[in-house]
């Protein structure tokens, strides 16, 4: 895999238009800044990249591009693809490519890296080496390329923005100018990504973020550590309302756990040394080292271990909301889509074999039953799995349980008609997972959530339970979490409704707008009556025009506008408008509290 891209991807017309794209760039960056030595040009997601150390300027600082080098360079690269220059590929030995490349260190590196075959820029072993040439430009490349340049269209791309970037990823080696770039297979759909980019700057999580007031992150807390505020917190609190009822309905126990734990459980569970990366480093108090909980997993083991279980108390279902605490290195972090403190939909089901497909098929149709919900159409299930080479270090060291688990998985998938594909070495430690991903309204993807098998843990703990032998057996556990974390889950529904949150997730349902000041006792009376029948409402007190108001409120998104006059407050009624402009009449308090009741009730994604 290449930057999280599937195989389908690797092997597509679009994956070679856009590494041909990226060669394209290297060579007119090297026309017009002829000493620059080059890194690295894979094809990503949606478009490609190019990473370049222009050397120093005059005043000894490291050199990077100017405002005005993307125009030229693109103007450039339209006059190399109209050129239609064949694509030909040369199979060299590691002498001669580091002949070829004995001005360009860092292709010297891959190279060597490529001699003890630790892989090209892919991350894939590539044997014999290859170079790719077109015009006047040679790189050293494993391909695949389109047959000649000009199959790019030359109204399909475009160059993006410049941004820096550490050699290799890491932040102890040169930092280098790297350029983005987007390629397609038609003017057609450049626009329709260049307009999805747009939207999904108006959409962005953390610029609504700030506009509807619903959290901060402050420097002197610390960064990937947000505060939310009254209005982000509702939203908290009705996304934990909705598990509740769902994890109710299915039978789950909700528990609670600390914040912190002695190093000794983690290196029971074996989480350390494995998941030490991911943690604070440790407290001690007077000789005994605490972490912060980066999981939950390993109380809830201690919870079932309790006490005896029989078998009559499973499956047992544990649930929790709690908090976790995982140090993401400071360029990972992300609003709130990479934090550091997380609030987690977590649950553990602990159930005898026999009962496992069931239980894991339960779990699935729970997810899909959000996605429906929430209005989530498009969705990847992917089984992840152990690699061989990983038992031991990477994995739990038990193949035979990693090959039965991963095809007690795979059946469960078949059985419940979930579609899915299978990726090697992204197992968690313990066992084999279900990842989500999912898209947003605008097609942007997000990893959302796990379903994930362990049969490591229950054997570090021994958790058992006496079967209806009467012999102690081995439970396996399930991991799952279909909301993830509150924070990351929050970010994607901001984005997915633009902040036009349906009226039973809005952190402000309805504002209450008098035309004049002598109707602000009515708008008062107003709001209390509804704020008492449940409806999260206020009234707007300011001295604005009520169209000013009714403008505020729409740029909060406020999903009903209340407007207030003489002749309602004599009607004892509310004429009622809506985000949308859309303007409904007067009806009764009555009638209003019914229909936004049932919107509430019913959780229903329209006004």
């Amino acid at each position: 895999m290449l930057n999280g891209q599937d195989t389908a991807y690797e092997e597509s017309d679009l994956y070679r238009l856009r590494h041909t794209a990226a060669h394209v760039l290297a060579q007119v960056v090297l026309e017009l800044y002829p000493q620059a030595k080059l890194g690295i040009g894979p094809p990503i997601e949606s478009g490609f990249y190019y990473d370049f150390d222009l050397g120093i300027d005059e005043q000894g600082q490291p050199r990077t591009f100017k405002p005005d080098d993307l125009p030229q360079l693109e103007k450039r690269m339209r006059q190399i693809i109209a050129g239609q220059h064949p694509l030909r590929c040369q199979e060299v030995t590691v002498d001669e490519a580091r002949q070829k490349f004995s001005d360009q260190p860092y292709k010297l590196e891959l190279i060597e890296g490529l001699e003890q075959g630790d892989g090209d820029e892919s991350g894939e072993t590539a044997v014999p080496i290859t170079l790719y040439r077109h015009d006047n430009f040679e790189d050293l490349c494993r391909g695949p390329h389109v047959a000649h340049t000009g199959q790019i269209p030359l109204d399909g791309f475009k160059l993006m923005h410049t941004a820096a970037a550490y050699w290799r990823g890491d932040e102890k080696r040169p930092m280098l100018q790297r350029i983005y770039g987007t390629a397609w297979h038609s003017k057609k759909e450049l626009k329709q990504y260049l307009h999805l980019l747009e939207e999904a700057k108006k959409r962005d999580h953390r610029k609504l973020g700030r506009e509807l007031d619903l959290y901060v992150i402050d420097e002197e807390i610390g960064p990937g550590l947000p505060l939310w505020l009254p209005k982000g917190n509702v939203l908290r609190e009705e996304l934990e309302k909705l598990a509740r009822e769902v994890e109710d309905k299915a039978g789950y126990q909700r528990v609670s756990t600390p914040h912190i734990a002695k190093e000794a459980l983690y290196l029971h569970s074996g989480h350390l040394p494995y998941y030490a990366g991911d943690m604070y480093p440790p407290m001690d108090d007077e000789g005994t080292r605490y972490y912060l909980k980066p999981m939950n997993c390993p109380f809830h083991h201690k919870i079932f271990a309790s006490r005896p279980r029989s078998y009559r108390e499973l499956p047992l279902r544990l649930a929790e909301y709690g908090m976790v605490y995982r140090y993401e290195q400071s360029g990972a972090l992300f609003g709130l889509m990479r934090v550091r403190a997380a609030q987690q939909n977590d649950a553990h089901i602990y159930c005898s074999e026999e009962q496992f497909e069931a239980e894991f098929i339960d779990v699935m149709d729970m997810y899909r039953a959000y996605f429906d919900l929430f209005g989530i159409d498009k969705y990847v299930m992917r089984l992840s799995k152990h690699s061989k080479d990983g038992l031991g270090k990477k994995y739990a060291d038990n193949e035979a349980m990693w090959l039965k688990t991963e095809e007690m998985v795979r059946q469960a998938m078949k059985n419940a008609r979930v579609p899915f594909v299978e990726a090697e070495d992204e197992a968690a430690f313990y066992g084999p997972k279900i990842d989500v991903q999912i898209w947003s309204a605008i097609g942007r993807e997000f990893s959302l959530a796990t379903n994930q098998v362990d049969f490591a843990q229950p054997a570090n703990f021994d958790l058992v339970f006496v079967n209806e032998r009467g012999e102690a057996e081995r439970p396996l556990c399930i991991h799952r979490a279909p909301l993830g974390s509150h924070e990351r889950f929050i970010g994607f529904l901001i984005e997915h409704y633009a902040g036009n949150f349906p009226v039973w997730l809005a952190p402000v349902q309805a504002v209450v707008i008098p035309i004049t000041d002598k109707n602000l006792g009515y708008a008062r009376r107003v709001t209390a009556v509804l704020k008492a029948r449940g409806i999260r409402i206020e009234v707007n007190e300011g001295d604005e025009r009520m169209n000013k108001k009714i403008r505020q409120a729409q740029l909060q998104k406020i999903p009903y506008m209340l407007v207030v006059g003489d002749q309602e407050e004599s009607a004892g009624t509310v004429s009622v408008r809506t985000r949308l402009n859309e303007i409904r009449g007067s009806i009764s308090l009555a009638q209003f509290q019914a229909q936004i009741s049932d919107l509430v009730e019913n959780r229903l994604n329209y006004l």
